[in-house]
C-alpha cells in the first residue's frame, strides 16, 4: 500500500514540473570569474595510459650508471679526506649500509682498478687503496667546480626548500637529497661556509631537526622563465610522446583542457586548493617539474621523491601523477628500481640548463667503463698464465717419461 502511495505521488509531481520542463533544462549559469574560482571546478577523468618501453631513455648512460656511481663516489671522498691520501680497508669495510655499497666493500673497490689503487700496507699485510692518477685528477676538477658554483648549487637547495608547505624540510630528508642537487655528502656538516644567513636550523614535530628558510624575494620556477623568454602569459606543459605511445581521443580531450587550467607556481601558497581539484594535479606536475629540473640528471628513483610527500603537500596516491603524463615524465624500470626521469631535459636541451657538476659525473662514470676492460685483460693474462703453466707441466711429465722409456732395458 505504501508503495502504491509513493508511486502516485511521483505520478502528481511529474505532471505538476512537466509546464516548466523545457525552461528547466535549458537554464544556464554563468560562473562568476573571481579570483581562484577555478579551484572548485572538478574535471577529474580517470586516466590510465599503459606504460611503454623507451630505449631511448632506458640508455641514458649517466642516468643508470648513477646506482653504481655513488658508492664510488662515497669511498673516493673516504679517501681523499684522509691526511695521507690512502686508507686501509679496515677503515671503510663496515660502513657499507653507510656507503650505500651493495656488496663487500673490498670486493666493490677492486670491481674498479681504473679509480681504486690497491698495494698492501705497512703492518700486517692489510690491503689499502689510494686514488689513481684520473681519479685524482678528476676530483680535483669536482673540487673546483663546487668552489665555482657554490652560489648556484646553494640556491637549488634554497628553492626545493620554498616549494615545501612550510619553507622547512627535514635534516634527514635533504641529507637523502643532496646526491640529486649535487651537493657534496658533508654539505650540512660544514653548514658555516656552505649556508648564508637566510637559512636557519629549528626543531620539527616528532623531535626531528630541521632546515628552514626564510626568504622575500620572489621565485620563479623554470616555466615561468621559460614563458617570459618567450614573451608569453600562456605557461602550457612542454608534451614529449614516446614512439609507442598511442592515446585515445578521450584522453586527448582531457589533456586539452588540462593545459587550458592556469598554472600554480611551486613557490606558491596552495593552502587554498582544493586537493580533490583538477587544478590541484596541475600544481603537483608543475613541482614534479620543477624540482626534476634542479637535479643533476633530471631525474630520481620513485621511492626518494615518494619520500617528500608530506612536506610537499603531494596526495596520497602522487605515484599515479606519472603514470596520467608520460608525455611529461618516463619510468626506467632498470636496476631493479624505479626511476623518473624529465623528458624535457633531453628533448629540448635549451629548455632546463646542464648542472655544472653533470660533466665532473660524466668523468666519472666514464673511468668506471675502464675498469671493464682492465678486469677483463686480467682474466685474460692470467687464463693465459694458467694455460702456459700447464703446458710446462705436460712437457716436464713427457720428459721425464721419455728418460724413463730410454733407460728401460729388456732381456
Amino acid at each position: 500500500m505504501l508503495f502504491n502511495l509513493e508511486k502516485s505521488a511521483a505520478k502528481t509531481i511529474r505532471k505538476l514540473l512537466k509546464p516548466f520542463e523545457e525552461s528547466i533544462l535549458h537554464y544556464s549559469y554563468t560562473i562568476p570569474s573571481f579570483p581562484f574560482s577555478h579551484i572548485q571546478r572538478y574535471s577529474y577523468v580517470n586516466v590510465y595510459m599503459k606504460w611503454k618501453k623507451d630505449s631511448y631513455y632506458d640508455s641514458i648512460e649517466h642516468i643508470h650508471h648513477s646506482i653504481q656511481l655513488k658508492p664510488v663516489i662515497a669511498l673516493k671522498n673516504c679517501i681523499t679526506q684522509d691526511p695521507n691520501g690512502c686508507i686501509p680497508i679496515s677503515a671503510v669495510s663496515k660502513r657499507g649500509l653507510q656507503l650505500d655499497v651493495p656488496v663487500k666493500v673490498a670486493r666493490f673497490m677492486r670491481q674498479y682498478p681504473s679509480i681504486f689503487e690497491e698495494f698492501t700496507g705497512p703492518e700486517y699485510n692489510h690491503p689499502w687503496f689510494r686514488l689513481t692518477s684520473e681519479a685524482a685528477e678528476i676530483d680535483r676538477d669536482e673540487k673546483r667546480v663546487y668552489e665555482e658554483s657554490r652560489e648556484e648549487l646553494r640556491s637549488r637547495l634554497r628553492k626545493m626548500i620554498l616549494m615545501t608547505k612550510e619553507n622547512v624540510l627535514p635534516l634527514k630528508i635533504i641529507q637523502g637529497m643532496l646526491w640529486y642537487l649535487g651537493l657534496p655528502n658533508d654539505f650540512l656538516q660544514h653548514a658555516e661556509q656552505n649556508l648564508d644567513e637566510s637559512f636557519r636550523f629549528v626543531e620539527m614535530e616528532d623531535g626531528l631537526k630541521g632546515l628552514a628558510l626564510e626568504s622575500r624575494e620572489k621565485v620563479y620556477s623554470i616555466m615561468e622563465k621559460n614563458a617570459m623568454k618567450r614573451a608569453t602569459h600562456v605557461i602550457e606543459f612542454p608534451f614529449f610522446p614516446s614512439k609507442a605511445l598511442r592515446v585515445k581521443s578521450k584522453i586527448e580531450n582531457w589533456l586539452h583542457e588540462f593545459q587550458k587550467l592556469p598554472y600554480i607556481s611551486p613557490y606558491e601558497d596552495f593552502s587554498n586548493l582544493d586537493p580533490n581539484s583538477d587544478i590541484a594535479e596541475k600544481r603537483l606536475i608543475g613541482v614534479l617539474h620543477e624540482l626534476l629540473s634542479l637535479f643533476i640528471d633530471h631525474s630520481a628513483e620513485r621511492r626518494k621523491l615518494l619520500c617528500l610527500k608530506k612536506y610537499f603537500g603531494f596526495p596520497q596516491k602522487v605515484h599515479r601523477a606519472f603514470e596520467r603524463h608520460p608525455h611529461m615524465f618516463y619510468m626506467s624500470f632498470r636496476n631493479k628500481t624505479c626511476t623518473v626521469i624529465l623528458k624535457e631535459a633531453y628533448c629540448n636541451e635549451s629548455a632546463i640548463g646542464k648542472h655544472p657538476l653533470l660533466s665532473v659525473r660524466k668523468k666519472y662514470i666514464k673511468l668506471m667503463k675502464e675498469s671493464e676492460v682492465i678486469l677483463r685483460n686480467r682474466r685474460m693474462k692470467n687464463r693465459f698464465s694458467n694455460c702456459s703453466e700447464k703446458l710446462m707441466l705436460e712437457s716436464n711429465d713427457l720428459e721425464q717419461g721419455g728418460h724413463e722409456i730410454g733407460g728401460f732395458s729388456l732381456e
